[in-house]
């Protein structure tokens, strides 16, 4: 499974390039960043000491939605739970849920929001988890480097297969799921707005590979039925 660290408006300089130095350290090297500030510059090459190939090759895009297009499972970050979510996890045991989609799901995306205010309530909606990372102290929190760093090792701990070959029809059951099962709500008037919907996407995001084949499974006979 390949991994990228995607930056949502990062505004200090500084705070790319340790996020650069972090992930190389832990063995990741995919850095997308969404409206950044200026970054190709002194201060970001000082913080990335020994990594700023990493800054070099950066993708930059102008919405989140851009930069998580090809992203099979997404994972947003934040250091505070929202009403928007009614699940939370901490970091540590994201790992464990990705391996057990580890043959459907070969790209997965690691969102982390903003220094000021993190990622809006829009942003988290859209990305299929939201963790955390859990601290004694509410103030003051992990800065941005910091909480890319904490991430990336919990995340190198779990040796994932890279799996770099064409699996098309694998790499798309679960987006595929997603989209059915988005389109049967809209079908049966359950509005995208309402707390029912984005609840059973949410929980959606939870299933295991064997759960995801056996509702594909589901929705062939319904297709047939209909």
């Amino acid at each position: 499974m390949d991994f990228i660290f995607i930056l949502v408006e990062p505004a200090v300089p500084e705070n790319i390039g340790a996020s650069a130095r972090a992930m190389k350290t832990m063995g990741f090297d995919e850095l997308r960043l969404v409206n950044p500030c200026e970054f190709m510059n002194a201060e970001t090459k000082k913080l990335a000491h020994g990594s700023y190939e990493i800054i070099e090759k950066a993708r930059v895009f102008n919405s989140l939605a851009k930069a998580t297009e090809d992203c099979h499972f997404t994972i947003a970050t934040s250091a505070k739970h929202r009403r928007i979510r009614h699940d939370y996890y901490q970091i540590s045991e994201v790992a464990g849920l990705l391996k057990s989609k580890e043959n459907i799901i070969t790209k997965a995306g690691i969102i982390f929001g903003r220094e000021e205010r993190g990622l809006d309530n829009n942003e988290l909606q859209s990305c299929d988890i939201v963790c955390y990372v859990p601290m004694k102290t509410v103030y003051p929190s992990l800065n941005l480097a910091q909480a890319v760093m904490v991430c990336a090792y919990e995340l190198a701990k779990t040796d994932f297969v890279s799996r770099t070959t064409n699996h098309t029809r694998e790499e798309n059951e679960y987006i595929s799921l997603r989209k059915k099962v988005s389109e049967y709500l809209r079908k049966n008037q359950v509005d995208r707005n309402q707390v029912l919907y984005n609840r059973i996407l949410e929980r959606l995001s939870l299933l295991k590979e064997d759960d995801i084949h056996l509702l594909h499974s589901i929705y062939k006979h319904i297709d047939v039925r209909q």
